[in-house]
């Protein structure tokens, strides 16, 4: 490489993680109606799994920028939900 000229460097960011596998116990969160798993906010599933006390295996995806009326969590756009 001639003197003075630098290596670009690689394009920042990582491609999406694509989805996620959750194994756990669901919550209640503090707003009535909302759902937490693991530290994430469930959006979505199926509303017969999805239930305080359940425990489950949850598919599906962060959507770390999704606009939802809870307070808690990490939004997380359930694809699929099964019990444990």
């Amino acid at each position: 490489m001639p003197p003075g000229k630098e290596t670009p460097n690689p394009p920042g960011g990582s491609e999406p993680a694509g989805p996620k596998v959750l194994t756990g116990t669901v919550t209640a969160g503090v707003e009535p109606g909302c759902l937490l798993l693991d530290g994430y906010l469930l959006v979505g599933g199926p509303k017969d799994v999805l239930r305080p006390g359940a425990r489950v295996v949850v598919t599906g995806e962060e959507q770390p920028d999704l606009m939802t009326t809870c307070m808690q969590g990490k939004p997380f756009r359930v694809q699929r939900a099964q019990p444990a």
